[in-house]
């Protein structure tokens, strides 16, 4: 993956920004529209896997950082711990962000394969950059297909419109202005570990789809 510097405006009108290039293929303006994003917490978040069991690394986001979900609902335990792990994922991107560390251990919890070290060498760009963030995202309309015992799929939307990039060192927010562009369709594709973990093998997204712009 190529590092690019990011214009202020489009460095994060979202969350967690994550540069999916191997799972969507298409032109390069194409795949620099794949970016996945991030939660943990308030707002109706399905919980983690039922395995009680796994031994789940900790994250935490900080205070001035907050994810919602609305419609993140299951119809059943498989689905509640599909979505239960798609928030963990997006947490532990948000959260090797903002600790300014591609190799926290939460990453390669909840990625595994290409997915991983793409994620890693995105929040490695995002912290090169000098960045992290600030704000809050907004996670809606998730729907899961559960294929088989061992693989599942989710979509679901970000609203990016409250999330902003913040200097690492200055602390100066840069807010940018709310379009299409701040709502983003995600397409994922996970399989069950050993452990019994929904690890993320295959993420795309589309900016300004028109199933999650209001």
């Amino acid at each position: 993956m190529k590092r690019r510097t990011l214009p202020v405006a489009v460095a994060f009108a979202v969350s967690a920004a994550l540069l999916l290039t191997a799972c969507g293929g298409g032109d390069e303006a194409e795949r620099n529209d794949k970016i996945a994003g991030a939660p943990t917490g308030a707002g109706g978040a399905a919980s983690p896997s039922a395995e009680n069991a796994v031994d789940r690394p900790e994250i935490a986001l900080p205070s001035d950082l907050k994810d919602t979900f609305e419609s993140w609902n299951a119809a059943d335990a498989t689905q509640e711990s599909v979505l239960g792990d798609v928030a963990q994922r997006i947490d532990a991107t948000n959260y090797a962000i903002t600790q300014g560390d591609p190799e926290v251990p939460a990453l390669g919890f909840y990625y595994v394969g290409t997915a991983l070290g793409e994620a890693q060498d995105w929040v490695q760009s995002i912290v090169g950059d000098g960045y992290t963030i600030t704000g809050e995202n907004r996670y809606y309309n998730a729907k899961v297909d559960v294929f088989d015992a061992g693989s599942a799929g989710v979509t679901y939307c970000e609203d990016q419109g409250k999330a902003y990039a913040k200097d690492r060192k200055s602390g100066e927010v840069h807010k940018t202005e709310v379009t299409d562009n701040s709502y983003v369709l995600y397409t994922t594709r996970l399989e069950k570990s050993e452990q019994g973990v929904w690890q993320t093998t295959q993420l795309t997204s589309k900016r300004g789809h028109e199933s999650c712009t209001p």
